[in-house]
């Protein structure tokens, strides 16, 4: 079982491909998203190029990641209908790994970026989430165009997806996932191992 790429993440791609025709949102509306957005890239681009340790680098995106995207959500998605059949002891220990692991695939490569810079196009609907389109510049490499995937369902705006790389996070993983679970024969316990296990593979890689 794989975590879909950290590349990915930090340069966007974690995201909801979306079917159909947008509508373009109404101004008022759309500025509230944009200043969400504006605020939330100017602060991960600026530890991103900080002259900081990649440990203080990680120190100082977690609150931001925790404040300002909806892992649980997220995690939720991700476990596609299994979400329903889990139990509320396996739906608890889920999310709590899910973190972990999304938190450890975002920060393991934070040190690979300097000098990076965005720029956030037009915003759209997208169901009922709004559809951010945004281009990410990094210096020597060609523009890296996604979508940030926004939801105000819980009142203040949370990143519950972001479109890069031609995939989708939460869709490819809950394909993953739902896979893996399916070849243990539906055994949702079966993940929450591969999970732990993949923890405790991160977690002797760093230290060593």
């Amino acid at each position: 079982m794989k975590f879909l790429s950290s590349r990915r993440l930090v340069t966007g791609a974690f995201a909801l491909l979306c079917a159909g025709s947008l509508s373009v949102l109404p101004a008022r509306a759309a500025e509230g998203t944009r200043q969400f957005i504006e605020t939330f890239g100017t602060k991960l681009v600026t530890i991103v190029n900080s002259q900081v340790s990649l440990s203080e680098k990680k120190a100082r995106v977690l609150p931001l990641i925790q404040q300002d995207v909806d892992i649980d959500a997220i995690g939720r998605y991700c476990l596609g209908r299994y979400w329903k059949l889990a139990t509320p002891e396996q739906q608890k220990q889920y999310l709590g790994l899910f973190h972990e692991v999304l938190v450890n695939a975002i920060t393991d490569k934070l040190g690979d970026y300097r000098g990076v810079s965005f720029t956030i196009g037009a915003i759209s609907k997208s169901g009922e989430d709004d559809s951010v389109e945004a281009t990410l510049i990094r210096p020597q490499q060609p523009p890296a165009a996604m979508q940030w995937i926004v939801s105000h369902n819980g009142g203040a705006p949370k990143v519950v997806d972001v479109v890069g790389e031609g995939a989708s996070l939460r869709l490819t993983q809950r394909q993953d996932y739902s896979s893996y679970i399916a070849r243990n024969g539906g055994n949702i316990d079966a993940l929450l191992s591969a999970l732990k296990r993949q923890i405790e593979h991160h977690s002797a890689a760093t230290t060593n």
